[in-house]
């Protein structure tokens, strides 16, 4: 790696100076197993003048009931929340989407904050700058989106424009079905941003200033049905090629309310709101769940190479749905 300076921070208060002093030429790491790979592979178009370290932070790893919501400290780690018996009795869909991310040694040190927050898994955005020079893409500013032409693979069917690069993140497709919010502090003060607006096609929306605190998750109701189920090659690592959460209020027989998530197969958990009109109101049956699949996905445009991933959402939502 090229050199930088090292800030092990001490208070929220100091990471945010240190981040104001370095002007937008800092990162922040708290598990590093994302950032530490992308600083290898020299992916930033501008390195790093510093690196701050927020493991050192004391109080932001809790995961507590309050009042009528799930609160979840963004140093929590990914083991803490998928053993979490606040989070298994709440929020069982979250601790099965943390259980499911990478191997035990990525969960043991990794965050909800750093899963939120990491860089994009297109290899085009991470082609190593030591193996022949990185890829100029419009994600880091110049040039187009390799994808649409090149391997696309594992890139977008919904939502995709000038980048086709789908989120990476598990939690996020949850956390979106649960209708949680974010809690970040930046010296301009405090704000929550609902998950559903957390990212665009270039990712979370955060300041340059800005750090994550807090999940805020709405208790859900009593009689919620909560699903996660996602698709991969490798069930023991890889990332979802799709993945869906749902968030089902069922009473009597009736699906009296729906969310429901599609994750890896748009550049943001993608809400498919078409979906849930049609099971709202209704019984959850066969007839159902077939038309809330076809709706799920009736918007994609696939590229080249990835129409199989409609087929492979379109069974998890069917999965999701089925009582």
């Amino acid at each position: 790696m090229k050199p930088f300076r090292h800030f092990n921070a001490a208070s929220v208060d100091e990471a945010l100076a240190l981040l104001t002093e370095f002007g937008g030429k800092a990162r922040v790491t708290a598990g590093g197993t994302d950032l530490l790979g992308v600083l290898k592979s020299d992916i930033f178009s501008d390195y790093p003048e510093a690196v701050i370290n927020l493991k050192t932070i004391s109080g932001l790893g809790g995961i507590v009931a309050d009042a009528g919501e799930i609160r979840i400290g963004a140093l929590a780690r990914l083991t803490d929340i998928a053993e979490s018996p606040v989070v298994k009795k709440n929020c069982p869909a979250l601790a099965l989407s943390a259980a499911s991310v990478g191997s035990p040694e990525l969960r043991n040190m990794g965050t909800i904050g750093g899963n939120l927050c990491q860089d994009t898994r297109c290899w085009y955005y991470r082609y190593p700058d030591k193996m022949g020079g990185r890829v100029p893409c419009y994600r880091k500013g110049q040039g187009p989106c390799h994808a649409i032409r090149g391997d696309n693979r594992y890139h977008a069917v919904l939502g995709g424009r000038k980048c086709y690069a789908v989120c990476p993140s598990d939690l996020a497709v949850v956390l979106a079905a649960l209708e949680a919010g974010v809690k970040t502090i930046r010296p301009a003060g405090e704000r929550t941003i609902p998950l559903a607006d957390f990212y665009d096609t270039l990712g979370p929306v955060l300041n340059p200033d800005e750090l994550v605190s807090e999940i805020r998750i709405p208790a859900p109701a009593a009689n919620a049905v909560q699903r996660f189920s996602k698709f991969r090659l490798r069930e023991s690592i890889d990332f979802a090629v799709v993945s869906v959460a749902a968030v089902l209020e069922v009473a009597e027989g009736v699906c009296r309310d729906a969310r429901i998530v599609l994750g890896a197969v748009a550049p943001v958990p993608y809400r498919a709101v078409g979906a849930e009109d049609v099971v709202r109101g209704g019984p959850l049956d066969q007839r159902q769940t077939e038309l809330a699949a076809e709706a799920a996905l009736r918007d994609a445009e696939p590229l080249s190479g990835n129409a199989y991933k409609i087929e492979i959402a379109k069974t998890l939502v069917r999965r999701a749905l089925r009582l």
